[in-house]
C-alpha cells in the first residue's frame, strides 16, 4: 500500500498493491486441464494471462473523494464515494470478486489487489452503511 500525503491540502491517497494471486491460480488449473481438454485449458490460461497483464498495468487509488482507476500514469475512471450505495468483497476467505453499486451502475472486478488493503481502504474510505 503506497499513501502519499499533499502537502498543500491534507488529502492522503492510497494506492493498492498489485496481487498476482487469482492469474496465476487461473493458470495452474489450467494445466492438469490440458489432458482433458486443450480448448477449455487454453481459454482457462489466456484469461490468467489477461488477468496478469491487468494486474501488472491498473491501480486503484482511494483518494478522499473517489476511488480512481490508473491504467499506467493516466486516470481512465473515476467513482466518487457519494454515489455509491453499496459494496461486497466476495468469498473473503478466498478473495475473487469485489463488487460495488452505484447510483447508476453495478461493477464487478476480480481481485487484482491485496485484498487485506482493499477492505481496509473500503471501510476507511466508504464505509457500509
Amino acid at each position: 500500500m503506497t499513501s502519499a500525503a499533499s502537502s498543500s491540502t491534507s488529502t492522503q491517497i492510497v494506492e493498492l498493491s498489485p496481487s498476482y494471486t487469482l492469474p496465476l491460480a487461473l493458470l495452474l488449473i489450467a494445466l492438469p486441464i490440458l489432458l482433458i481438454q486443450i480448448w477449455v485449458s487454453l481459454a482457462i490460461a489466456l484469461f490468467g494471462l489477461f488477468l496478469m497483464v491487468q494486474a501488472a498495468t491498473i491501480r486503484l487509488k482511494f483518494t478522499e473523494t473517489a476511488l480512481d482507476v490508473y491504467r499506467s500514469q493516466s486516470l481512465i475512471r473515476r467513482f466518487p464515494y457519494q454515489d455509491w450505495q453499496n459494496w461486497h468483497i466476495y468469498w473473503y476467505s478466498v478473495p475473487i470478486l469485489f463488487y460495488f453499486k452505484e447510483v447508476n451502475s453495478i461493477h464487478f472486478l476480480p481481485i487484482l489487489f491485496d485484498p487485506k488493503q482493499l477492505k481496509i481502504s473500503l471501510e476507511q474510505y466508504c464505509p457500509r452503511l
